[in-house]
This record gives C-alpha cells, sequence and structure tokens, in this order.
C-alpha cells in the first residue's frame, strides 16, 4: 500500500488535488516556448502537466518532498526537461531568480505569497505570473482596488483574476477560498526602458506608497502631509484634479506614479 504524504504545518502545506482545477491552470498560462519556474511544486501534480508541453524548473523547500519528486520524475530529470533545486526560493532569489527569461507557476503558500509575488514583478527575467493565492491576497492586487500592492502590480502588468478554487479541491483542506490570478507584464521596473532609471528611484517610489497607504481611513492629503509640505500637496492636488478630501483607495492605480513625479519635482 502507497505510504501518504503527510502536509506540513510549517511550510504552509495544502496540495491541489483537484484534475479539473489542476488543467484549468495549464490552461492559463501564456503559450510559449520560455522556460516555466514553479515554486512549491508539492507532489508534484502540476509538475506531471506542465512536462509535456514546457522545460520546467522547479524550487522546493521541503527536503522530504524533494527526494519523493526526485524519484517520481527522475526520467523527465534525465532527459533535461526538469531540474528541481532543494532551496528555499525567497533565499536564493536575488534579483533574478534564474539568468534567462521565464514564465512563473506556483500554488503558493498562503505565508509567502505576496513576497513572492512581488519578487517576481520586480524580477525582469520574468514575463508572466500564474498563481494560486488566497483569494483576500488576489483582490489586493487587482486593478480596480486601490491597494499599495494593485498600484505595484499594474505599473508593470496587466492583472487578473482568472477564477476561485474551493476549499475541497485541497488536501489538507485549508480554511479560505483561492484564487488564481495572472500577471502579464509589459515592462519593467527598472532598466533603459522601464518606469524607473535606478533601484534607488524605484525604493523611493515604493517608500512613497508606504505613506500613501499607512492610515488607509485618512485622507490621502492627511497621509501625505506628514512628508510633503502642505501647500506643495495642495497645488498639485489641484494640477492633478485631486480632490483634498480623496481616500488612498479612491484614487485610480495609473494616478500614484504622476503624484509621485509631481511631489518629487515641486
Amino acid at each position: 500500500m502507497k505510504k501518504k504524504y503527510i502536509a506540513k504545518k510549517k511550510f504552509g502545506q495544502n496540495f491541489l488535488k483537484d484534475d479539473y482545477v489542476l488543467n484549468k491552470i495549464i490552461q492559463s498560462m501564456p503559450q510559449s516556448n520560455l522556460k516555466t519556474v514553479e515554486i512549491g511544486p508539492g507532489l508534484g501534480d502540476l509538475t506531471h502537466k506542465m512536462v509535456d508541453k514546457y522545460k520546467v524548473e522547479a524550487f522546493e523547500i521541503d527536503k522530504d518532498l524533494f527526494l519523493v519528486l526526485k524519484k517520481k520524475f527522475s526520467k523527465e530529470i534525465e532527459n533535461g526537461f526538469l531540474s528541481i533545486n532543494n532551496v528555499d526560493v525567497l533565499d536564493v532569489w536575488d534579483e533574478n531568480l534564474i539568468d534567462e527569461p521565464y514564465n512563473l507557476v506556483a500554488n503558493l503558500p498562503y505565508y509567502i505569497s505576496t513576497r513572492i509575488i512581488l519578487n517576481a514583478l520586480m524580477d525582469n527575467n520574468c514575463k508572466s505570473i500564474v498563481v494560486m493565492v488566497q483569494r483576500e491576497v488576489a483582490l489586493k492586487f487587482e486593478e480596480n482596488i486601490s491597494s499599495s500592492l494593485s498600484v505595484i502590480a499594474n505599473l508593470v502588468s496587466n492583472t487578473k483574476i482568472l477564477f476561485d478554487v474551493s476549499p475541497e479541491s485541497f488536501d489538507p483542506v485549508p480554511k479560505v477560498t483561492s484564487s488564481v490570478i495572472r500577471f502579464d507584464k509589459f515592462t519593467n521596473f527598472v532598466d533603459k526602458d522601464g518606469i524607473f532609471e535606478n533601484k534607488k528611484r524605484l525604493n523611493e517610489f515604493l517608500s512613497f506608497l508606504k505613506i500613501c497607504f499607512k492610515a488607509p481611513r485618512k485622507t490621502l492629503f492627511k497621509n501625505l502631509s506628514s512628508d510633503f509640505d502642505k501647500n506643495i500637496i495642495k497645488n498639485v492636488f489641484e494640477d492633478s484634479d485631486i480632490e483634498q478630501n480623496t481616500r488612498p483607495h479612491q484614487l485610480a492605480t495609473s494616478t500614484y506614479k504622476q503624484l509621485f513625479d509631481a511631489l518629487n519635482a515641486s
């Protein structure tokens, strides 16, 4: 009798077992010749479907699962269709996770999902992202719901929640509904044709967003007045047709970059 693998709570493991959902994720991936990166392949159910179509590089933190996957996919590894790294992906992710363009696909543990998505959005080699996350997290990245995360995501990508996944599709069953969200990047944050000329300017913008959203129930004017001269803010708001009683979530995501530039030019 085959021994059942017991999910480890410390790694936030919930294995996607629903074949219908697995196939929907495959169908949601971009049709591309680029390498596919999978973070947290788990028991390899999604990996199994991907290696038939794409060259895959996987990152698995769990040593026991790493050994299971090496055995399960020994043929694919030998033939060069799959490589598996037994590391914490956040420990090895510098500016670029791998040294070539890639598409990211993953069923992400809830506790690191936001960090993984942000890293991928900042990675110039990452061209698209299809990930399963907690629905509450997915909503924060949507363009029509203004948050610091949605501003960051929609500066460089077209973002769309594709479908929801019920808790019953996983083993063990989580307490929350999940969503599959896709990011198609159309530019990079930092490069010669990117949004910012250098990493310093990007970091200044990220700090600016923290100021804007530090007290979501207060007005944007009030939040900004802790770091900028009130008269300058007033003039920039007037020039940009922004009402002084506007709250952070009421401003379109695309306007934040313009506001940042205007305030720093004053």
